[in-house]
């Protein structure tokens, strides 16, 4: 095989990857906004902390959420660490979303995010057995299931733009 044969094949993967998170994209906000019809949804670093710490077992998805103004927070990076070791613990999936505005407003339902509510880490829940037969969740975990197949702990999902 060529350089530029392995460049292409490279090149393609990458497009593969970039489209495969961007409708993982849109489906995480298909999720949110169903869960938080169903009132599915925790919202916040220690209220997901306390709901991961009663009933693990009723959680479905986490997402973290962070971007470059967060970086060195070094705080929100240790919570990070213990809920994703937590989540690893728990098998439960977990996915990385680096726009906390656009996921705020998702969450919100478009209400008023400039307060700074704390959007760094969702839990999606699910309350009961049949509530667990989710279409878009089950596309979730195969995405993170195929990205833990190529060593992407917590693979970050791009929303879709506004």
């Amino acid at each position: 095989m060529t350089f530029e044969e392995i460049c292409r094949q490279e090149n393609n993967t990458e497009t593969s990857d970039s489209v495969h998170m961007h409708s993982a994209g849109r489906v995480l906000e298909e999720v949110l906004v169903s869960s938080r019809q169903q009132d599915w949804l925790t919202v916040g670093v220690y209220e997901s902390a306390k709901v991961m710490n009663t009933d693990p077992d009723s959680v479905a998805l986490c997402v973290l959420a962070s971007g470059d103004q967060y970086e060195w927070d070094v705080a929100l990076q240790i919570h990070f660490t213990l809920i994703q070791a937590f989540c690893f613990d728990y098998d439960i999936n977990i996915v990385h979303v680096s726009d906390v505005e656009q996921l705020a407003h998702i969450v919100c339902g478009g209400e008023d995010t400039s307060d700074g509510g704390d959007t760094h880490c969702i839990l999606v829940t699910r309350p009961s057995e049949a509530a667990w037969k989710d279409a878009g969740l089950e596309k979730l975990g195969v995405f993170c299931e195929e990205r833990r197949s190529v060593c992407e702990w917590v693979p970050t999902v791009t929303l879709p733009e506004r």
